[in-house]
């Protein structure tokens, strides 16, 4: 439904998953940065936002699938932060995520950023520093579709 330059058409089958698990899904991505960045999760910062899919022309189905930006924020030195996120983007290179934009310029803001898409799952990745010493870590998913749903068209 959104987002990305993927060959799917827009009545194509979308992925099923329901909200529990693609928050469990999203919390083991942001858990697996924060374990590459050696940062600690501030559990206080955790957001999470279930939203519905909304089709490239503003259509809007009533069939239950939805999409979930997760971001939660990680402490780490300052002095780790360059390194912590090109450490991340190397791991997602591994999990096969493309990127899709990559700074480390202490001249910008936020000076250490990153941002990739897998392009089988379809979900987007953030990694971003605040400039003193956290790192914001965001998955968002790919429109989902509830289990046991019949998918309506578009």
């Amino acid at each position: 439904m959104s987002g990305g330059s993927d060959d799917r058409g827009i009545n194509d089958p979308l992925p099923r998953m329901s909200e529990p698990d693609a928050q469990e899904w999203v919390v083991h991505w942001t858990e697996s940065m924060a374990r590459t960045a050696r940062a600690e999760i501030d559990p206080e910062s955790r957001r999470v936002d279930f939203s519905p899919c909304v089709g490239g022309n503003d259509e809007v189905v009533n069939d239950g699938r939805f999409h979930l930006r997760y971001s939660v924020r990680a402490d780490i030195a300052p002095e780790r932060r360059a390194d912590a996120v090109r450490d991340i983007r190397d791991a997602l290179l591994e999990r096969g995520l493309e990127i899709e934009g990559y700074r480390s310029d202490p001249t910008l803001y936020p000076a250490n950023a990153l941002g990739a898409r897998h392009p089988r799952d379809q979900q987007w990745v953030t990694v971003e520093d605040n400039g003193e010493n956290q790192l914001l870590l965001i998955v968002h998913t790919p429109c989902l579709l509830p289990p046991g749903v019949e998918q309506q068209e578009l």
